[in-house]
């Protein structure tokens, strides 16, 4: 069956159907990976856009239940070049439009993929929409340019109530703005007990679980948006190590005092060069975001900038001058990205340690 591409500019691209027909607009954005499409899809940050891979050929491994980076996939459409409807994994449980059917994303292939990203380079990412092959284009165009992008993407992904997942290391404080399993491996892994807390819970009732730090995950959309959690974190510095991850960056620099922007097309892929400024190592990144930290803004605040984005110089990384509290912007903990920025976890712990030994 055939389907739609459509584009606010009046691009239209017809391919072929997969996946459910569950038709929401979204953010068109491009992923630059050649693996991991299912730890993509299921990456909450992509709640409200449509993803579109570059790389040409998707579902060849098909999906398992173990990759997965959440229950509930939050993405409104995945664009391929070519899919794959035959896996061939010892590990797939089933192929990619049997699983974008039952979590209702739809799909579309056989679509010059290599065009549409050139396009979004060169005019920004744009409000997009799947649809069937009869439908009203001229129509839909009109709307996808008077709709607005979303503004509360992190409420639709976050935890609505405090969980635990205990452990006998250090209380560590999940804020979940749309975590991803990868960061709750990775603090597991390393013996944390965590207790997972909605985007919107005050620092009186974290600050309650007496914590040994707190991680702020990553999680979509723009973080002018959450100033619920803006204000928390500011209540936050300085009582509590703090660890901030993508989103979690963006809102510890805003709660300093620091300022954001909307990329042109973002950052998307997992092999992204970025410079530690401490030691003079590259390493490659998995990234996955939209807004950047302003790296003049931070001269009036407590923060100084610890990495920089080697492809276009943005800010990677920022580290608070009097407390202990740090961030980064991509993804220590990407399941299917290099595992070059792991240590940031261990640097996490070893700032609890020694918080705690001068308590």
């Amino acid at each position: 069956m055939e389907r739609l591409l459509i584009l606010e500019d009046g691009s239209v691209y017809k391919g072929l159907a997969f996946g459910s027909d569950n038709f929401q607009m979204g953010e068109l954005v491009f992923n630059t990976s050649m693996t991991g499409y299912q730890e993509i899809i299921t990456d909450n940050s992509y709640c409200g856009q449509i993803v579109m891979m570059t790389y040409p050929w998707i579902g060849n491994y098909g999906i398992n239940s173990d990759d997965n980076e959440s229950m509930i996939p939050a993405l409104f459409g995945f664009v391929v070049k070519d899919y794959n409807d035959m896996p061939s994994n010892f590990r797939s449980q089933e192929n990619l439009d049997t699983y974008l059917k039952k979590v209702k994303i739809p799909g579309i292939y056989g679509i010059d993929t290599r065009a549409i990203t050139l396009k979004i380079r060169q005019a920004g990412t744009m409000k997009a929409i799947l649809a069937n092959p009869d439908a009203d284009v001229d129509a839909i165009v009109q709307n996808l340019k008077k709709q607005d992008y979303l503004h509360d993407q992190v409420k639709r992904v976050s935890t609505t109530k405090a969980f635990p997942i205990p452990n006998r290391g250090k209380r560590v404080v999940l804020m979940d703005f749309g975590a991803k399993l990868g960061i709750v491996r990775e603090l597991s892994k390393r013996g944390c007990d965590l207790i997972v807390v909605p985007y919107d819970t005050s620092a009186e009732t974290i600050l309650s679980y007496h914590p040994d730090g707190v991680m702020l995950s990553n999680g979509p959309g723009n973080p002018e948006d959450v100033t619920v959690a803006i204000e928390t974190i500011r209540q936050l510095i300085g009582k509590t190590c703090i660890f901030g991850i993508c989103l979690g960056h963006q809102l510890i620099s805003l709660a300093c005092g620091a300022k954001t922007y909307k990329l042109k097309f973002g950052h998307r892929g997992a092999n992204h060069p970025v410079v530690n400024l401490a030691t003079g190592s590259v390493e490659i990144t998995s990234q996955n975001h939209g807004f950047a930290v302003d790296i003049d803004s931070l001269k009036n605040t407590d923060l100084v900038m610890t990495h920089q984005a080697l492809n276009d110089k943005s800010c990677e990384g920022v580290r608070h001058t009097k407390y202990p509290v740090f961030s980064v912007q991509y993804h220590p903990e990407a399941s299917a990205g290099p595992q070059d920025s792991n240590y940031l976890f261990d640097e996490f712990l070893a700032m609890m340690e020694k918080e705690s030994a001068h308590a």
